[in-house]
């Protein structure tokens, strides 16, 4: 389906990968990989990526800085039970902000990856 993006036509796009900047992606590959499942691949020029069930890509890219302030996107890792998922994610060296929320859409536990990115572990 192409429709008009001004007097230009809209172009097919599809979303290929979420690219998280971290400062060792042979690390953090793994510690996804061992979370959400899929086998960490080590690329050329320091890139890591894992090919998620689902066929939602991770890649993660090296940065020479460390990471400063709040994301400002996250990721949400949906679970049937929260408290062993939120067990597995610390098991791995995930860190647990603040407490779980509960509310009329489910529950969710804020936590951090080993690097410090936020992600949300969730229930619906």
């Amino acid at each position: 389906m192409t429709t008009e993006l001004g007097s230009h036509p809209r172009p097919q796009l599809g979303l290929y990968q979420i690219v998280v900047d971290c400062l060792d992606p042979k690390a953090l590959v793994r510690f996804w990989a061992r979370l959400l499942g899929g086998e960490p691949v080590d690329r050329a020029r320091g890139w890591s990526h894992v090919d998620l069930p689902g066929g939602v890509r991770l890649a993660f890219q090296p940065v020479p800085e460390e990471k400063a302030g709040k994301n400002r996107l996250h990721l949400d890792v949906r679970a049937d039970d929260i408290g062993s998922a939120i067990a597995a994610a610390l098991a791995l060296g995930a860190v647990r902000t603040g407490g779980t929320v509960t509310d009329d859409q489910g529950s969710f536990q804020t936590m951090r990856d080993p690097e410090g990115n936020e992600f949300c572990v969730v229930t619906a």
